[in-house]
């Protein structure tokens, strides 16, 4: 199920430019300038549009469009080409960084062209989604994205990763069913709010019961909402729900033929996916994020749409982040 008001190109490129010129006057007011910000801005910009335009009306089937089989290579070199503009308008640039960054970048491209006869599900599918996943939750992105202090290394990496997967997975596999979109369709709110609502239910007890989480609500920070609300959606919810919904759960159900084992499937690894956070191996937080996944999950699969699960998933962390502490 598509998004049935889905924004077209023109809104998307209004949205980016809000959100990025929120984020440079933010920088701005806490002192940052020069040219390494300069760079680190016309990166960021860029990595951004790109991840919020291919969510726009019809802009992935145009560029595939035009540019054909080569579409992917095409935005693999710009990545590249941005990391660039990076690196040397911050004076960070050196081989091995610029070596690890070609790897990040064409070895998962290289995996997508050779599984081009492949049907979806195939393994080069499920190896570039791994490597993916590796290459956010364990390269060392302090020290590809140094400037300023490592802050953004996380960020940049995320972007990254993004880009490499619509490249894969969306110029190279042209893999169908992502729900790589933003807009909104009939009944989404009722599936939105009830998975929220529900999932909190089972969440909230279930985590005091076990002691992963306490109430603790931290009222002065409530100033940072809106920042925090849109760091969260934009760049944790949405590029996982793009991850383990758009793509694995997709290709899961593909390969197996059922809906229900790939949704659940996903669910699980989506939990395991966190097995190292707050130290290893936390199986507290696997239970609790397996929980999520199924929800999330389901919001998915009933909207056919990345953007409503990462709605569900960026309130459950903003809630978590304001009201409980993690014990």
């Amino acid at each position: 199920m598509s998004a049935t008001r889905q924004l077209g190109p023109l809104p998307m490129l209004g949205l980016w430019a809000a959100l990025t010129l929120t984020g440079a006057l933010y920088a701005a007011w806490l002192g940052y300038g020069g040219r390494g910000f300069a760079a680190t801005l016309t990166a960021f910009a860029i990595f951004f549009l790109v991840m919020l335009l291919f969510a726009a009306r019809g802009v992935p089937e145009s560029l595939a469009a035009r540019f054909g089989a080569g579409s992917g290579f095409l935005l693999g070199v710009a990545v590249f080409l941005v990391y660039l503009i990076y690196a040397l308008g911050t004076n960070t640039f050196a081989f091995t960084r610029a070596a690890a960054i070609v790897g990040l970048v064409f070895i998962p491209l290289a995996l997508a062209a050779s599984a081009a006869r492949q049907p979806p599900g195939c393994w080069q599918d499920f190896v570039t989604i791994a490597g993916i996943w590796v290459a956010v939750k364990f390269s060392p992105s302090h020290w590809l994205w140094p400037y300023p202090g490592g802050r953004l290394a996380y960020v940049f990496t995320v972007l990254l990763c993004v880009n490499v997967a619509l490249a894969s997975f969306v110029l190279l596999r042209r893999l169908n069913g992502i729900g790589y979109s933003i807009g909104w369709g009939r009944h989404w709110s009722f599936f939105v709010l009830a998975s929220f609502i529900v999932f909190g239910c089972i969440a909230i007890p279930l985590g005091q019961a076990i002691h992963f989480i306490e109430f603790a609500p931290r009222f002065s920070e409530w100033k940072s909402l809106p920042l925090l609300s849109l760091g969260i959606l934009f760049f944790t919810a949405w590029p996982e729900e793009f991850l383990f919904r758009g793509l694995l759960q997709n290709m899961l159900a593909r390969a197996s033929k059922s809906e229900l084992a790939g949704w659940w499937t996903a669910s699980l690894l989506f939990g395991f996916s966190h097995i190292t956070n707050m130290g290893f191996p936390n199986w507290r937080y696997v239970l609790l994020a397996s929980i999520a996944g199924f929800f999330y999950g389901w919001t998915w699969r009933k909207t056919g749409s990345i953007f409503a699960s990462a709605l569900v998933h960026a309130a459950v962390d903003v809630l978590w982040h304001f009201l409980f502490r993690t014990t």
